[in-house]
């Protein structure tokens, strides 16, 4: 679905400040329990290492990366997102929350892959072939292609990515103490 250029731009400034919201949303409706924890945790933990993976095969705007997890999805970093979400949503104990993580996801994250996307074929020739082999979100089964964007941590650290670690970690220990509290 398409989103107007000046909504997505918007969208795209106002995705970190409004995550304090969402966080601040999460922390007062959560009710997590301790076999919520232990269910919630390593799926969100699965996300987290999709996302050290991407950002370990990423260069940003200097190199199209094709290979890794990119050779099955176009933005593991954000179906990573899903699973640290979905996750999150498990161990919270509230349905409710996973209906605001997946109006978010549409409302904010798909105008940002659109545009993002839009300057990746701007900034790559090759995308438009890729694009046509690798799927948006959905991943595919099989790796699309040979190039094998191998991980570097230090491209993991370029990209901060460690922040999105600490920020779960702050998350998931926050969920221990409302459960044990």
């Amino acid at each position: 679905m398409p989103f107007p250029k000046p909504y997505a731009d918007v969208v795209a400034k106002l995705r970190v400040p409004s995550g304090f919201l969402i966080v601040a949303v999460f922390g007062w409706f959560s009710h997590p329990t301790r076999v919520s924890l232990l269910v919630g945790a390593p799926v969100a933990l699965l996300g987290l290492a999709l996302r050290a993976w991407a950002a370990g095969c990423l260069a940003k705007d200097r190199e199209l990366a094709t290979g890794g997890p990119y050779a099955y999805t176009r933005n593991p970093l954000y179906v990573g997102t899903l699973v640290v979400a979905a996750g999150l949503v498990a161990a919270s104990r509230n349905i409710l929350l996973g209906v605001m993580f997946a109006a978010v996801f549409t409302l904010v994250y798909l105008p940002v892959i659109q545009n993002e996307e839009q300057h990746l074929r701007r900034l790559f020739p090759e995308y438009a072939g890729y694009a046509a082999r690798v799927p948006a979100l959905w991943p595919r089964l099989t790796a699309a292609g040979k190039r094998p964007n191998p991980f570097r941590f230090a491209f993991y650290l370029r990209n901060q990515e460690y922040q999105a670690g600490l920020g779960l970690a702050a998350g998931m220990l926050f969920l221990i103490w409302k459960a044990l509290g």
